[in-house]
């Protein structure tokens, strides 16, 4: 019999859950509730006698000393005073991380196992005195801060229909789906016919692919093969494994396309084949060719990198943002654990080691009419509270990441997620970045179990969101389940167990199996053995379900044994669900029945290139032009509204809650300075506690250059990536990139998308920025990923549907071997007295910057990167640093010259006296532009007095110069021709840059 056990702190005890809600609704809906009390609800579906129920209430789940359980209602007791009860609620289906967590601990306390119906199911019960809240608005409260439609139910109940003896009663969110699993053979005689097809079942395919997918299921040969197995035309199955492994997502079919390119002004008319090819993979093979450290690049999950003499580190970074804009905490846990199984499936497995994150989402304050899936305030609360529980929660530690305020991304959020792991360089007598399945070894799935959620999920990220955008797939990940994974691999890792293995990520069993099946080539998989959540699900849901927590791993017979039990030591359900062959097909069966007989190359060849129509108008012929400007001698005041605004201002809240020393391997920190609240250059960790081998790690965004030109956008990225990594003691010569492009679409419509030709122009000028950045500063890109479509049709007054597109985006990840940690460098001053030095050019270059867009304007000086001389500074700052010569670095970026110098300021909480008469520039600049220029390739240093000549020498062919000095009066003051440009107190800079957010903490 159900029954349902509530939990709650003591009435006489604070509740901080229950005040946080006060807060929210006051701060988000402008509510006045007087008091609230939360309590947990667990229902249990289960056998259980009622003796059992009550020891798993005392052992597990009440602590006695600051809690009260009961299977009664404790409504009354822990708030008499209660107005309303709201109730929130997983829907059928959902992933309950901590109803299972739960089931899985009475296990262990009872000693007895669960049968597959029995479940435990976690929900809130939210108790509100509010007796002026009306009905209308506790719909609201549960609506707006409480729940999410996508994934929770909510029921509301006020005070004069509470039953007391009865309480909330039983809820019961069971998956019952009385359907009967079967395949369907779908024809499809005509184009028309597949294209309405598509439509109707969100398959989202490229009408040019239609042709060659009719071609294949109409060939004579396939036809005979598939009918000597009892097929004919295509089944459901098989058209949804072939959606997943076309769609831009998986197949990349943007950056593999076709580009007709034309400057509008000087004609220039270019075919440009293949960006992915001549600007990422071309490059790439170079300059791994020229460098031994480079490991493995452009065909595994993750890139590898050599760390030390017996180490590698992996890395790669994704999004997961059309999940996360339907429901944000959801889609941003499944996003950081599911980026956390690419590592792992990376060669023969790697540990993780970090996690990294940037988010990029409209204003938070936003109060528009344009009405977004969620409130950006929400949305943003949703994703840091995923990313965190994703990080927290596996053990791996946060290491750094990004913020991004930007009106355009309401259409659609964007949410990075980046992972770092580390792995023997040899494993098993094996070189552990060297994988391949071969006939005859099993098939496993391992980990957690397929339900119907993460439908579709590569096909709908392969479409911009509308109100017809589909919600099934929205996952929630399960760290806790994934941990455990993740330990039992690593251990059949090191035991010699595992020829290959990979993450069911994007596409499930299709992508994992379907890709692995053509090394074999060929493998047979049978469906009906998949362990499933609940029954009733169809085989073509079973086959692309992106149900979390899931490894494919290839097993030979001999070692099916040992290989099941380490999974059963580590309690994680391990299926042989099939076997990879050397037949070159793909079968898929339901038990007996043949669902799927494809050739594993059909998706290979054949298929034509996306092309797309690109029109390049220059800035100048799009009217940017620089603002004109008088600004006053004294700048104080634009620093302090600069160290204010959203993009630049303290947001340590979202930081505080992520926990960077799990491992115990940080060495530079997300915050450094006396205080620990001034964002790092780069964090820096030792991965491995046993080598003096330290690994420096940075991000990059800097969107609004590519509102001037993408091309600068991005070999400004790239240049500051590697900057910033040498600046904490990473090695320049070693460093790795990863580039994550979101762009929005770029496929021309007029009436649709009339903009979509200027976008393609914007995304080829990208990608020809990242080539020439990466071939000149020596950087390959280890991994990498895009993510198109960044595209959102938003409801507004009188119900217009408004297109709301996101900026072309490009975040760039460094990271580099730190061969010293002895060696490593933060940016705070360290000393009154030590010199300080600017090196580096500085340019007229303030368009795109922060200064302008403070003043709504764009400009049109693009910061325009010297590669040459950006290597020569940080291979002299790497020698420096290398010779204890330098006393503190830091990187000028958003905000200028300024934002640096207030930055070390307020990190030091030393003062700063300069003198910028003397600064190297390419020509006469006003006090303004010295300040607020974001040239690339220039960096800050100090420098002790005793070693200011050793440190000059060190500086041959670089432009520099020497400002000022570090003092003790905790004042910024800077001079340009004998007048005083800044001069701002310590205080004045805190109290700025806190201001906007630092009540959130």
């Amino acid at each position: 019999m159900p029954e349902r056990l509530e939990i709650g702190l003591k009435p006489e005890l604070n509740d901080p859950a229950g005040r946080g809600l006060v807060a929210r609704a006051r701060a988000y809906l402008g509510l006045n509730l007087e008091r609230a009390r939360v309590l947990r609800v667990l229902t249990f579906d289960t056998k259980l006698s009622t003796a059992e129920l009550e020891r798993v209430r005392e052992r597990i789940f009440t602590n006695p000393v600051t809690e009260v359980g009961s299977f009664l209602p404790l409504a009354g007791q822990v708030l008499p005073e209660f107005d309303w009860a709201l109730w929130v609620g997983l829907k059928p289906g959902v992933r309950d991380n901590e109803g299972a967590t739960a089931l899985e601990a009475m296990a262990d306390v009872l000693g007895r196992g669960f049968a597959p119906e029995e479940a435990v199911y976690a929900s809130r019960l939210y108790l509100l005195q509010a007796p002026r809240l009306s009905a209308a608005q506790a719909e609201t409260i549960c609506r707006e801060l409480l729940a999410n439609p996508i994934i929770q139910s909510w029921r509301v109940y006020p005070r004069d229909a509470w039953d007391p003896q009865r309480g909330m009663g039983v809820i019961l969110p069971r998956v019952e789906l009385k359907h009967t699993p079967k395949v369907e053979t779908l024809a499809i005689p005509d184009d028309d016919a597949l294209l309405t097809l598509s439509q109707a079942r969100h398959l989202f395919l490229n009408p040019a692919d239609l042709p060659v997918i009719r071609g294949y299921f109409n060939d004579p040969s396939v036809r005979a093969a598939r009918a000597a197995v009892g097929l004919s035309d295509p089944t459901d199955v098989e058209l949804e494994y072939v959606s997943q492994a076309r769609s831009d997502h998986c197949n990349h079919n943007t950056f593999n396309g076709r580009f007709h390119y034309r400057d509008v002004v000087s004609g220039e008319a270019l075919e440009v084949d293949n960006l992915f090819k001549t600007c990422i993979k071309e490059p790439t093979l170079q300059l791994a060719a020229e460098r031994d450290w480079v490991v493995s690049v452009l065909w595994d999950n993750a890139g590898i990198a050599r760390l030390d003499a017996d180490h590698n580190y992996v890395i790669t970074a994704e999004t997961h943002n059309s999940p996360s804009n339907l429901e944000a905490y959801g889609g941003a846990i499944t996003g950081i654990v599911g980026v956390y199984r690419d590592p792992l499936g990376t060669g023969l497995g790697s540990k993780l080691v970090a996690g990294m994150w940037g988010f990029c989402v409209g204003p938070r304050d936003y109060d528009g009419e344009l009405k977004p899936a969620l409130h950006p305030r929400r949305l943003l609360d949703g994703i840091i509270e995923g990313v965190r529980d994703g990080g927290n929660k596996s053990g791996i530690p946060t290491a750094l990441g990004l913020l991004n305020f930007d009106a355009r991304y309401l259409g659609k959020c964007l949410v990075f997620v980046g992972a770092i792991g580390v792995m023997p360089a040899v494993v098993a007598g094996r070189a552990s970045h060297e994988k391949t399945t071969s006939p005859g070894e099993l098939v496993f799935m391992c980990g957690g179990r397929v339900g119907a959620d993460g439908i579709h999920g590569v096909t709908a990220s392969s479409a911009g969101y509308s109100e017809h955008t589909p919600a099934g797939h929205v996952q929630i990940g399960d760290p806790y389940t994934q941990k455990k994974m993740m330990d039992f691999l690593l251990e059949a890792r090191d035991a010699g167990l595992i020829p290959y293995l990979t993450d069911n990520g994007g596409g499930g069993l299709s992508s994992s199996v379907g890709e692995s099946a053509r090394l074999s080539p060929g493998a047979e998989v049978d469906l009906q053995k998949v362990p499933l959540k609940y029954a009733g699900l169809d085989p073509w849901q079973v086959w692309i379900s992106e149900s979390q927590e899931r490894m494919t791993v290839a097993v030979r017979p001999a070692d099916a044994e040992a290989f099941l039990a380490l999974a059963a030591k580590h309690a994680v359900e391990a299926t042989a669900i099939g076997r990879y062959t050397g037949d070159g097909k793909l079968k898929l069966t339901w038990g007996e029945d043949v669902c799927a007989y494809v050739d594993v190359e059909f998706l290979e060849k054949g298929f034509p290139q996306w092309e797309f129509s690109a029109r390049w108008l220059p800035p100048e012929a799009r009217g940017l032009a620089e603002p004109v400007v008088s600004p006053p001698a004294d700048l104080s005041g634009l620093v302090l509204d600069l160290l204010d605004s959203p993009n630049l201002c303290a947001r340590d809240w979202i930081n505080r809650q992520y926990d960077h020393e799990v491992q115990g391997t940080s060495v530079i920190k997300p915050f450094v300075g006396r205080g620990r609240d001034v964002p790092t250059e780069a964090a820096v960790m030792q991965p491995i506690l046993t080598s003096p081998a330290g690994l420096a790690m940075a991000q990059v965004l800097l969107t609004e250059y590519g509102d001037i030109d993408t091309y600068h956008m991005v070999t400004a990225s790239v240049e500051e990536g590697l900057r910033r990594v040498t600046a904490v003691g990473g090695d320049p010569d070693q460093v790795g990139g990863v580039d994550n492009f979101c762009w929005p679409s770029i496929q021309h419509h007029p009436v649709d998308n009339p903009d979509g030709d200027y976008k393609a122009a914007q995304l080829v000028r990208a990608c020809w920025g990242l080539r020439d950045a990466c071939l000149a500063l020596g950087i390959p890109l280890l991994s990498g990923k895009d993510s198109m479509y960044v595209d959102g049709k938003l409801p507004g007054r009188h119900g217009v549907i408004q297109r709301v597109s996101g900026p072309p985006t490009m975040m760039f990840s460094a990271t580099a071997p730190v061969h010293d940690l002895r060696r490593t460098q933060t940016l705070e001053p360290k000393l009154p007295g030590d010199a300080v030095y600017l090196l580096g050019q500085t340019r007229d270059e303030l368009g795109g910057g922060a200064l302008y867009g403070l003043w709504g304007h764009t400009g049109l000086n693009a910061p325009r990167t010297n590669f040459e001389q950006s290597l020569k500074l940080c291979r002299a700052v790497a020698a420096g640093l290398a010779n204890g010569l330098l006393a503190s670095v830091c990187v000028v970026s958003r905000g200028g010259l300024a934002l640096a110098l207030a930055r070390m300021v307020m990190a030091a909480e030393l003062g700063l006296e300069l003198d910028l008469t003397g600064m190297a520039t390419d020509k006469p600049l006003t006090a303004l532009q010295k300040l607020f220029s974001e040239s690339t390739g220039r960096l800050v240093v100090t420098v002790a007095p005793a070693r200011l000549q050793e440190f000059e020498q060190t500086l041959d062919g670089i432009a520099w110069s020497r400002l000022g000095q570090v003092t003790k009066a905790k004042r910024l003051v800077a001079h340009d021709h004998r007048q005083t440009a800044l001069d701002l107190g310590l205080p004045a800079l805190r109290q700025a840059f806190t201001r906007r957010f630092g009540k959130l903490i």
